[in-house]
């Protein structure tokens, strides 16, 4: 796999964005030239920011840890990081941990882990004399609680912010709407004495969730909503993840998010466009922190792109958490989700994904919508070319070849066949199965009456055993219910593949097998779209209604024997089938063999 590193200065040449071009443009006016970090000590981890070092510019992939990260997230994470080392700059990984009710240690474990999957490892790479130590550009919300109190506090002592002692269903009722605007709170005159004596009671716990909040002081008949006076901190008594009970009132995301990236130096904070509206107040805040020298300027700016849509897919974390509780799916790597570590299990590459990420671009437009097809015309171009090639037959169907003792002598002789591991490449040398008087073909090769076009098993047809010789079918052998339960054929000597007498039979069938003799019993997944219709949730139906019930086909199949010692993850196209993955959680090498298909040759959806 190429790693990041690699392909930076391939990225130069790429077709330009507006994010790119802000970027140039503020290296070459210069405007974020190397500042002094403006907390101070105890206000976060500032040693490990890489502060001191000269870092062109400064992005973030700044996930909250309430949930597995998704399809989504992969562009974020490969557009804030491709952009930093493209520019000889750094990407921090942060954790905006504000909310101590939904975080949990297993999702800042996975994305940690889907991070470094995706290709970024170089940034968080292990110093093993420190285990267990946080690694460089790792960073949490929650390691500037101080600061952001002590900016709370400023913000309240500059009149700039009140406690608010009026209900949620007050609050919002009150805020109006697009054609209203908004009424004061009957506690917004207080003095910046009273305020602040209100919010250190609610740091110090004298009062229950829900009891107030603290809002910032702006604008009541602001046209946009997110200016009249928005809630910047609550009560929480909830046990956090990170800090345990130290404290008992948390930051909203919408203010903690702007201070962590000025803190971290960040200079192009870049988000998708459901956030354009919070640019104004994050502008705001930024602005009153550094007029009170809290921070210095210039402050970073944000930016915003549109969100990547995929088709069949949704990336609400509510939805899919609903999806995995209710037992929709097998959990949150179940292969059909379209959480990354559900891509993983079903066996896309990061490779795959980046590219994926990279021709959906880079815009403003918020109602694209991008065709699945388009994710797995990635894995396809991705994986050709380095995909061992291999057969496997998934719905088995056996064959017996009526003279193979006459042309061999013996009922149990083997002839030994073999197959490139790889087309195009001869280096990786080949692959050796055996051919023998029975075998397993696929049963959609034979028809009784064949349809137009049909070119394989039928009585008086002659196919290529691939890597095999010419054989004739005789007929097929029938059950009681008149279904075909086996295949005879005769086959025609002299015809093996790469001998001289290999084209003196001409055919148009040619069909993949399994020797009964040596091939190997596995479990197939055939994985689908998880969703019937390209937009689940459109018009707020039940996304639940569209569940695709064949998004799941399992199948017992034989496998050449070359597969025997595939370890977990590793990737295979089957030959006529498609790419298959060794399944990472269940497959066991020579024991247990478990493949899930990534997807087919060709998009064949709805067909």
């Amino acid at each position: 796999m190429s790693s990041p590193n690699d392909t930076a200065a391939a990225e130069a040449a790429k077709p330009s964005h507006f994010i790119r071009q802000a970027i140039e443009h503020d290296l070459q006016a210069g405007t974020y030239a190397l500042r002094r970090w403006g907390g101070q000590p105890g206000d976060g981890p500032s040693h490990q920011a890489g502060m001191a070092d000269p870092a062109r510019i400064r992005t973030r992939f700044p996930p909250e840890p309430n949930g597995y990260l998704h399809i989504g997230h992969a562009k974020s994470i490969w557009l804030n990081f491709s952009l930093a080392a493209e520019y000889g700059g750094v990407c921090h990984l942060r954790f905006d941990d504000t909310n101590p009710e939904k975080e949990e240690q297993e999702y800042v474990d996975s994305i940690r882990d889907m991070v470094r999957w995706l290709g970024w490892d170089h940034h968080f790479a292990d110093d093993p004399a420190r285990p267990g130590v946080r690694q460089p550009h790792e960073y949490f919300a929650s390691d500037y609680f101080d600061f952001m109190y002590r900016a709370a506090e400023h913000l309240i002592e500059a009149g700039h912010a009140y406690v608010d002692e009026q209900s949620a269903e007050q609050i919002r009722a009150s805020r109006g709407d697009f054609g209203t605007p908004g009424t004061d709170s009957p506690f917004r005159h207080r003095t910046p004495a009273e305020n602040l004596a209100r919010f250190r009671e609610m740091r110090d716990g004298q009062h229950p969730d829900g009891a107030m909040v603290l809002r910032a002081k702006i604008d009541m008949a602001s046209p946009n909503i997110n200016l009249r006076d928005p809630a910047i901190y609550r009560i929480r008594h909830a046990t956090h993840h990170n800090t345990g009970d130290r404290w008992c009132i948390y930051p909203m995301y919408t203010f903690a998010h702007p201070i962590e990236d000025a803190l971290e130096q960040i200079t192009h904070s870049i988000c998708t466009l459901e956030f354009e509206d919070q640019r104004p107040f994050y502008d705001w805040l930024l602005e009153r922190l550094c007029e009170g020298g809290l921070l210095t300027a210039p402050p970073p700016r944000q930016y915003e792109f549109a969100r990547l849509n995929v088709g069949h897919v949704i990336t609400s974390k509510r939805k899919l958490r609903q999806l995995v509780e209710e037992g929709h799916v097998a959990g949150w790597d179940d292969p059909r989700m379209p959480t990354l570590a559900g891509l993983r299990r079903r066996g896309y590459t990061p490779d795959a994904l980046r590219l994926f990420a990279e021709r959906s671009g880079v815009t403003k437009t918020s109602n694209a919508w991008t065709d699945y097809a388009a994710l797995d015309a990635a894995l396809r171009e991705t994986l050709d070319p380095v995909a061992p090639r291999a057969m496997a037959v998934l719905e088995p169907l056996k064959l017996v070849i009526e003279n193979w003792t006459e042309v061999f002598g013996s009922p149990d002789h083997l002839e030994p066949c073999h197959a490139p591991v790889h087309p195009h490449h001869p280096e990786l040398g080949q692959r050796q199965f055996m051919l023998g008087r029975e075998l397993w073909i696929e049963r959609s090769d034979y028809e009784d009456t064949p349809p137009k076009g049909f070119f394989r098993l039928f009585p008086g047809n002659k196919v290529r055993l691939k890597y095999g010789y010419v054989i004739e079918c005789l007929g097929a052998i029938k059950d009681e219910a008149g279904r075909a339960s086996g295949v005879s054929a005769r086959l025609i000597k002299d015809t093996k593949s790469g001998t001289p007498g290999a084209d003196s039979v001409k055919v148009k069938g040619v069909i993949t097998w399994v020797a009964a003799a040596d091939g190997l019993p596995a479990e197939v997944r055939l994985y689908d779209r998880l969703f019937t219709e390209e937009q689940p949730d459109a018009g707020g139906r039940d996304f639940l209604s569209v569940l695709n019930p064949r998004s799941l086909t399992t199948v017992q199949a034989i496998v050449e024997p070359s597969l025997a010692g595939a370890q977990p993850e590793d990737r295979y196209q089957f030959e006529r089938h498609g790419f298959f993955v060794a399944d990472r959680a269940e497959h066991v090498a020579g024991d247990r063999l478990v493949f899930n298909r990534v997807t087919g040759l060709k998009d064949s959806w709805g067909k």
